[in-house]
């Protein structure tokens, strides 16, 4: 049986890959602008997966930095807006602890929501990058709970030494041109938007915004967020009434 659609209040604002860090100080400054000024009448955010550019458990929180992303999301909490996170491919050892300080609500990968009328099946979309086999690999070990358990386990130094040398590695690799950030493929894609169901997808992870018509639907692509480096990106999907639109926030955060 599927499962009911989770419904969230509407309009809806939907954003993915900030990869926040304290190496990116601009990007967290976007966001706080954008919580203060351009959720304007939206009822919910989603945030679609790595939030944060590393996460090696909930005692992280406790870093100053973490604290200030932490303290924002409460605020935001606070004012009525509804929350809700799901886990990417960096930030999958987001725990309850977290949820509760921040006042979010995780969401299992993928989930389907229904919100103004639509119903919209939401991913954070790694797990449709089924050519990337070391990545597969990597991902169906880590998500197994007794493994993250035994990582957990581990001195948090020793957690977040591990993490930065796997980004080390990961930046290196790319920067070699020996690894790319992983795209969906078809297998990946209609495993996920059955073909001829007509459904609506929402992900990010691919860093390639965009809306594409698939056998199963229509798949949107949310941009990452970078405001620290040469070339400033961002944008949000807000969905109402009138559907899906998308929400260009680059030249209109870099000018808080």
């Amino acid at each position: 049986m599927t499962p009911a659609p989770l419904v969230l209040p509407g309009p809806v604002l939907f954003i993915s890959d900030l990869h926040l860090t304290p190496a990116m100080p601009r990007t967290l400054a976007a966001f706080q602008g954008f919580l203060d000024s351009v959720v304007d009448d939206a009822r919910a955010l989603v945030i679609l997966g790595d939030f944060f550019e590393f996460w090696v458990g909930d005692d992280e929180r406790h870093d100053p930095f973490n604290q200030r992303v932490i303290a924002l999301l409460r605020q935001a909490s606070e004012r009525g807006l509804a929350l809700y996170l799901m886990h990417g491919n960096r930030d999958f050892l987001l725990g309850q602890t977290f949820a509760r300080d921040a006042g979010l609500t995780l969401l299992p990968d993928p989930v389907c929501i229904e919100t103004e009328g639509h119903r919209v099946l939401l991913s954070h979309g790694d797990i449709m990058c089924t050519d990337d086999i070391p990545y597969m690999r990597f991902r169906h070990w880590t998500r197994k709970p007794w493994v993250q358990r035994l990582f957990l386990a581990l001195p948090l130094a020793w957690r977040l030494k591990i993490a930065r040398r796997l980004r080390a590695d990961s930046e290196a690799g790319r920067a070699g041109g020996t690894r790319m950030q992983g795209d969906v493929t078809t297998i990946g894609v209609d495993a996920m938007l059955k073909p001829g169901t007509g459904q609506t997808l929402i992900h990010g992870h691919t860093h390639r915004p965009r809306r594409h018509d698939e056998a199963g639907g229509e798949r949107w692509v949310l941009s990452d967020w970078d405001f620290d480096g040469p070339l400033v990106r961002a944008d949000a999907l807000r969905l109402d009434a009138r559907g899906l639109q998308r929400v260009p926030l680059a030249e209109r955060l870099r000018a808080k």
